[in-house]
């Protein structure tokens, strides 16, 4: 789908300690990305803490960030629950709410076979009628699709698209290559994991996944419109000055980095939901130092 290319900037979502969602920090942050020009936003993503919020609470969410848009950018919105029933639940949520589509993750308690994720995916895309991205992403669910699961699903009406991990810079040529061959005509493939997103963009991916994005959008535009044109070494060059946020989100989690950015910028003054701590002051201190470092290179 044409709106599932280029540049999906993920916020985070912040809320009160009993998971009441603070709607104003997330208009201010969905403003930065209109603002921006992102290709599209992705709401209730993992960074968006989207399993630790109420039904309830993501309407909400879905609800101010839809408004602010105005419909002038796609919002692909995080539809994960344990239940099949409650996932449909949430993309019919979604798609009334007037969502692009919904990202779906393999998301369980009892580990899932490859059978039980395809009849999930494959139901919450029929009965929910909203477009569903394939959200692979092992490092939270323990789930890891593979090529024919992928294949299988890619084939199914109305999944569109599949966020993949990225891992090792050098095999994403060959994975992206893989996956183009068993997948329809039309069907968006895209990588998340920051620090290996240029080199995805520069291999021809379709869509940058980014955690970053969703706090800093401009430069995380300036890599893919430079991707997208060719443009190979202002693209590498630009990643390269990130490459000392890149080691901040490996070393604490990009989670727990940008809310700590979101507050040194001033946007709102959030933590991550429990038990998720927030970093120490320490760490606190590495990110401010960063933020001013980027700022100094960037101008």
């Amino acid at each position: 789908m044409a709106f599932l290319s280029g540049l999906s900037a993920f916020p985070i979502t912040p809320s009160d300690r009993d998971g009441h969602v603070d709607t104003a920090a997330v208009k201010r942050l969905v403003t930065r990305l209109c603002t921006a020009g992102v290709d599209s936003i992705g709401l209730l993503g993992s960074t968006g803490t989207y399993m630790y919020l109420s039904r309830e609470e993501r309407r909400r969410a879905l609800s101010v960030a839809i408004e602010e848009t105005g419909g002038s950018i796609p919002v692909v919105v995080g539809v994960g629950a344990l239940r099949t029933d409650e996932a449909v639940r949430l993309a019919q949520d979604a798609k009334a709410s007037g969502a692009a589509a919904g990202l779906l993750a393999a998301v369980s308690y009892a580990p899932l076979t490859e059978d039980e994720v395809f009849e999930h995916f494959s139901t919450v895309a029929r009965e929910s009628g909203l477009p569903i991205v394939i959200y692979d992403n092992p490092g939270t669910t323990h789930f890891r699709f593979t090529p024919n699961l992928v294949e299988r699903l890619a084939h199914v009406p109305g999944i569109v698209a599949i966020k993949n991990p990225t891992e090792k810079s050098e095999e994403i040529a060959s994975h992206l290559a893989e996956q183009r061959s068993t997948t329809p005509k039309g069907f968006s493939v895209g990588y998340s994991g920051d620090w290996n997103a240029a080199e995805a963009m520069l291999c021809g991916a379709d869509t940058w996944y980014s955690v970053l994005a969703g706090i800093l959008p401009d430069v995380c535009l300036l890599i893919v419109r430079a991707a997208q044109n060719g443009d190979v070494e202002e693209a590498r060059r630009l990643d390269a000055k990130l490459s000392p946020i890149w080691d901040l989100f490996k070393q604490f989690s990009s989670l727990r980095t940008v809310y700590t950015m979101a507050s040194l910028l001033g946007i709102c003054q959030a933590e991550p939901p429990r038990p998720i701590l927030p970093l120490p002051p320490s760490a606190k201190e590495k990110v401010a130092h960063c933020l001013t470092l980027l700022e100094q290179d960037l101008g």
